[in-house]
């Protein structure tokens, strides 16, 4: 349906209680669409009795929204927002105008739009430098709209880096080049593929985002899902198309090209230097570096770019029974009749330091997710299933610039290298992992054959996590571990399992950027995504970089 008759639709909140198969009635206890049996139907007749019109009267209905109320469990409930469009327009004026049920509204798409061209005409192609979602989006844009830009990724492609990701998993050696942080689609590319934001939105950057992402191969379910997700396979796949597609609009993009310097003339960016030997005029370059590009992070502080250590958060990947969440969410156990449970939680402790999940993985895998020589850093990752025996989180405890022990804008960076340090020490060059019951101890844990196994991409070995998080964060850690065991009962079990250490939570690094998203000492340098300290994820991240290319784009013809 176009977009001008859409202006013209309602729209409502409907309610459907989960049926029971038991009962052999209707099953409408599924996340996608497509698996529900006469969905359509199903909805357009709860829409019709709202609305107080005949079934016939819809000419169309569509998803808005879709997510699973709990809050009632083990009574569940499915909730849509859907936007209907009737037979005429008399008839949704006359429904309008009668209907009291706050759930009914008019419906107005603001479909998102990219700017005009500015006048001034681009001496130079622009320069994307990486390949995570800010990069990939930003060099998408600006080749769609014609600017041809040169995009640089230091690690290599999607194919070559799996290989070399999962050869370093299974005993090899890790490529400081290629792995879980560098490489084409950044390091999301190895995660669950989360594709929910708390940006706000107003310009319809989120909307467009998820667009491109059903266009180049993901399930038109997280157009409206309330926690879409598509996971690392999927996520890989679209990655691919998406570098095809800025190829085939004249943008190209360049696997083993670090930007290992920058060309300045009285304050305005001339060229960027690639593997130390390449220069590539450019006046425009997007720095969308991802937040383990830490050397690059030094080359900036020493020609001054202006930055700051921002805070962060540290702590340990946190493994349960995903069946024991599920019926901690749902009330109790469904089986394949709904997906895998997530959650979320947050505490306040004592000492004031929050402590909260992050880059929950529903049936999903703890991942070694280390880029640097003799240090350990994990992250959580999940498939498009989500069907792993265990869910993982992050619970991470808050760091602030005081706990860094160092001053300086990359005091974050060496406070990082310190724990991950630690961490590749106490597994002797594997994943630590410690049962909680043991860490509360500060004990030992110890291999025996009734204990539950971790779910870990990359080898692990067993031993004592304590004394690894600074002792006021291990605190934390341990008291809001204990509120969430009251919140999810047995979360903070004997048998649950930590891993060490999750330490790229974020970037522990803001580069500075002025009103029109340059650095403020080199024109022509855009500060960009999670690396840079503006997004926090890949929606958000893929967001900044469609804002920045609209930057480039009204300045430059």
């Amino acid at each position: 349906m176009g977009n001008d008759e859409r202006k013209s639709s309602l729209k409502i909140q409907l309610k459907i209680a989960l049926k029971t198969c038991e009962n052999k009635e209707t099953i409408i206890d599924r996340l996608t669409l497509p698996d529900i049996i006469d969905s359509d139907a199903v909805l357009i007749q709860k829409a019709a009795k709202i609305l107080g019109v005949r079934e016939t009267d819809i000419s169309e209905l569509f998803i808005l929204k879709h997510s699973i109320d709990a809050r009632k469990k083990p009574q569940l409930f499915q909730v849509y927002t859907v936007g209907v469009t009737l037979c005429n327009k008399k008839l949704q004026e006359k429904v309008i105008k009668r209907c009291k049920d706050k759930s009914i509204a008019p419906y107005i798409q603001n479909p998102y739009t990219f700017p005009a061209a500015g006048k001034t005409k681009l001496r130079f192609r622009p320069v994307v430098i990486g390949t995570g979602p800010a990069g990939l989006f930003c060099g998408y844009m600006l080749a769609k709209h014609g600017y041809q830009p040169i995009l640089l990724e230091r690690g290599f492609d999607v194919d070559t880096r799996t290989k070399d990701v999962e050869a370093y998993w299974n005993g090899g050696n890790l490529n400081p080049e290629s792995n879980v942080q560098f490489g084409e689609g950044g390091a999301g590319t190895f995660s669950d593929g989360k594709l929910n934001t708390l940006v706000k939105d107003k310009q319809g950057r989120n909307q467009e985002v998820l667009r491109i992402f059903v266009q180049f191969g993901a399930p038109e379910s997280i157009l409206y899902e309330s926690k879409p997700h598509i996971g690392t396979d999927v996520l890989r796949q679209v990655v691919i198309h998406l570098r095809n597609a800025i190829i085939e609009f004249g943008g190209e993009v360049r696997f083993g090209a670090k930007v290992t310097g920058f060309q300045v003339n009285e304050g305005a960016l001339c060229a960027v230097v690639v593997n130390d030997k390449e220069w590539i005029q450019t006046t425009e370059a997007v720095l969308a570096i991802g937040h383990s590009a830490r050397d690059t992070f030094v080359s900036l502080n020493e020609i001054h770019v202006p930055m700051e250590a921002k805070a962060f958060a540290v702590g340990m990947r946190v493994e349960h029974l995903q069946s024991r969440i599920n019926e901690s969410m749902y009330g109790k156990e469904q089986g394949s009749r709904l997906p895998a449970a997530p959650y979320k939680l947050t505490a306040q402790t004592s000492t004031g330091r929050g402590v909260y999940s992050f880059c929950m993985c529903p049936g999903g895998y703890v991942v070694n997710a280390s880029s640097e020589p003799e240090q350990i850093a994990v992250n959580g990752m999940s498939y498009a299933n989500r069907n792993g025996r265990h869910a993982n989180s992050a619970i991470i405890v808050q760091v602030t610039p005081k706990d860094y022990g160092t001053e300086g804008p990359l005091a974050g960076i060496a406070f990082q290298r310190q724990l991950e340090k630690k961490a590749y020490l106490l597994g002797n060059g594997s994943v630590p992992v410690q049962y909680y019951g043991d860490f509360v101890k500060n004990i030992s844990s110890e291999n025996t054959e009734n204990r539950e196994k971790p779910c870990i991409k990359g080898a692990y070995q067993l031993t004592n996590l304590r004394g690894l998080l600074p002792s006021a964060c291990e605190m934390a850690f341990i008291e809001g571990m204990e509120q969430f065991d009251k919140i999810i009962p047995g979360f903070a079990s004997d048998e649950t399992i930590l891993s060490g250490i999750e330490s790229r939570t974020s970037s522990p690094v803001r580069i500075h950027r002025d009103e029109t998203l340059q650095s403020p000492a080199i024109k022509g340098l855009y500060p960009c995504g999670e690396g840079a300290g503006y997004a926090g994820g890949i929606m958000s991240a893929a967001m900044d970089g469609i804002l920045i290319a609209e930057k480039i784009a009204q300045r430059f013809s």
